[in-house]
């Protein structure tokens, strides 16, 4: 028993720990739900009444989401620092600036006759100074939302040309069958691994070509539909035997919107003459790596051109990331306050500036939960 307010809601509360296994803690779930007035949980309850009872804030209560469903390491340490309060501290620090810009206005309006005059210059270059923290949070926010929703990278090319053995390599897993025979990939296929603190999930695609199979058809049927939707695409061909018509065809049928990266596979086979074998119009590509899935040589090269492409290294300085929720307010907020410049420029008096001033601050009060009704807060 943990009588409130030191418990995580501030309630008062029973725990029941019990022996590990799903049956045994499902039986006693079973009978403590058969007492009149004991229901299960809302999802995420415990931290709203935390939060309602002022033992958490908004944005750390979400932050426990973000570590519960991080999927790398730099994740859980953005989710930690968002725990930690970093998050708050940051946006109500941009607040209370806002509010002094606001508490002078305000105060010339009441009693200009008795106070100094405020110099507009001033206030407006206070104002593009916050400006330009909102815009570094939010640049940071983006950069760090791939931590969080990761990167989809498609294998594509024609079959046998060693799709399979490279998602193979680079997840150091046996995820897809690997032999002679064309055609051997019938479905999407997918594995996860961490690269430099983004998750990248691998989708070993059907090998694009003209089959009488309908298995095989609805393999490539779907790798159409794949492509579509992810980040990146590496297409694949045999260096051993260089790059083919077939090949060139699979590389118009590309969508145009997504980065391809052209990857050289089978390099251990022949080293000697297969630069001849390749176009010059390939082979002169800045997105052109030459590896062996079988050996490893070139995968490291490959990797680096990932994270070139993802732009990983722009990850590294980011400490604080916010969520959707939290970003669309914050570019609320960056919104009311570019409105000033139209203000500043048309010399309109000081009750136009305080409009402005005032949605920015509802909009960061709103991101931090200090203008939330409970009503806000369930949904």
């Amino acid at each position: 028993i943990m009588k409130g307010p030191r418990s995580f809601t501030g309630e008062d509360v029973v725990e029941i720990h019990c022996h590990g296994g799903i049956i045994t803690v499902q039986k006693i779930l079973e009978r403590i739900l058969d007492s009149p007035h004991v229901r299960r949980a809302a999802p995420g309850e415990f931290s709203q009444r935390a939060v309602l009872n002022g033992r958490l804030s908004l944005t750390q209560a979400e932050s426990i989401s973000e570590l519960i469903s991080a999927r790398s390491r730099k994740a859980a340490e953005l989710a930690m620092n968002g725990i930690e309060g970093n998050i708050q501290t940051s946006i109500k620090a941009i607040s209370h600036r806002l509010l002094d810009q606001l508490t002078e206005i305000e105060a010339r309006i009441d009693f200009e006759e008795e106070l100094p005059n405020l110099e507009e210059v001033k206030v407006k270059n206070e104002i593009i100074a916050i400006r330009k923290d909102i815009k570094e949070l939010i640049d940071n926010s983006q950069r760090g939302s791939l931590v969080h929703s990761g990167l989809k990278v498609a294998l594509i090319g024609k079959p046998n040309v060693g799709k399979s053995s490279l998602m193979n390599r680079l997840s150091k897993k046996e995820k897809a069958i690997v032999t002679d025979l064309p055609g051997t990939t019938r479905d999407l296929l997918e594995s996860e691994i961490v690269l430099e603190g983004i998750p990248v999930t691998f989708i070993d695609t059907a090998g694009i070509r003209e089959t009488g199979n309908i298995i095989e058809q609805i393999g490539i049927s779907r790798t159409q539909k794949a492509l579509n939707q992810t980040d990146i695409i590496i297409l694949i061909f045999d260096y051993s035997k260089g790059w083919t018509h077939e090949d060139e065809l699979i590389l118009k049928e590309m969508p145009k919107n997504i980065p391809i990266l052209i990857v050289g596979n089978k390099s251990d086979l022949k080293d000697n003459h297969s630069l001849r074998k390749v176009s010059k119009k390939i082979f002169d590509k800045e997105n052109l790596v030459i590896i062996s899935a079988k050996t490893g040589k070139g995968e490291e090269e490959l990797i680096n051109y990932l994270l070139k492409m993802c732009g990983s290294s722009k990850i590294h300085g980011v400490d604080i990331s916010l969520n959707e929720r939290q970003l669309d307010l914050a570019k609320s907020a960056m919104e009311s306050l570019e409105n000033i410049d139209k203000v500043f420029d048309q010399k309109l008096p000081w009750d136009f500036w305080t409009i402005d001033l005032r949605q920015a601050i509802n909009h960061l009060g709103e991101l931090t939960g200090d203008d939330l009704t409970e009503s806000l807060l369930d949904n």
